[in-house]
């Protein structure tokens, strides 16, 4: 999977193939997939998703529920931010399963200390339910903050529909991906051209 959004959240929310047109297919088809996401974004560390990967061999079932409510989760955000990206009301029940989420969130988190350094961390209760927490907590903050960034936008590529942070220095980011939706769309132009 191409991480594209900018921030975890919204790489969060692409891990659906396809969002507009064709939806599909999921990428996080089962617990393992959500861990192998969460270490590459960074959301748990390789340690964190060996202890979790094995916790899940044990508890299939808590791994599938804690699977199912990451995805719950993930459907609210994408409804919240491309409500943002459209300029449009944010679903006022989404929003409602997002406080939820970051509620159970801040429950988890912890004061740490390592070396006279003070730092937040999480709370080591070998929960399969760590990645959506950490998610929702981000989600929040990225959120909340949409005073200090640029809005979030949608990629207008045929079944595409992924949510990204425009970063570019002129602010006219199109695409999710220059090199996937970018080039595409640059090849149809030139085909009807032809």
């Amino acid at each position: 999977m191409r991480m594209v959004g900018g921030h975890p959240c919204l790489d969060f929310v692409n891990t659906v193939d396809a969002r507009v047109g064709t939806w599909g297919p999921d990428l996080l088809r089962n617990y393992d997939d959500l861990l192998a996401w969460a270490e590459r974004v960074e959301v748990i560390t390789p340690t964190e998703r060996n202890e979790l990967i094995a916790l899940a061999v044990d508890n299939r079932l808590l791994a599938t529920k804690a699977l199912e409510r990451a995805k719950v989760l993930r459907e609210s955000l994408y409804a919240i931010l491309r409500a943002e990206a459209l300029q449009t009301n944010v679903p006022p029940d989404e929003v409602n399963t997002v406080q939820k989420a970051v509620v159970e969130s801040l429950r988890k988190r912890a004061l740490c200390e390592a070396n006279g350094l003070f730092f937040w961390g999480w709370t080591n209760d070998g929960s399969l339910e760590a990645v959506w927490v950490r998610v929702a907590l981000s989600a929040a903050s990225f959120l909340a903050g949409r005073h200090l960034r640029r809005s979030v936008r949608e990629c207008p590529g045929p079944n595409c529909g992924w949510l990204f942070l425009d970063t570019s220095k002129a602010g006219r980011r199109r695409w999710c991906s220059d090199e996937s939706c970018g080039s595409r769309s640059r090849v149809r132009r030139f085909r009807a051209r032809v």
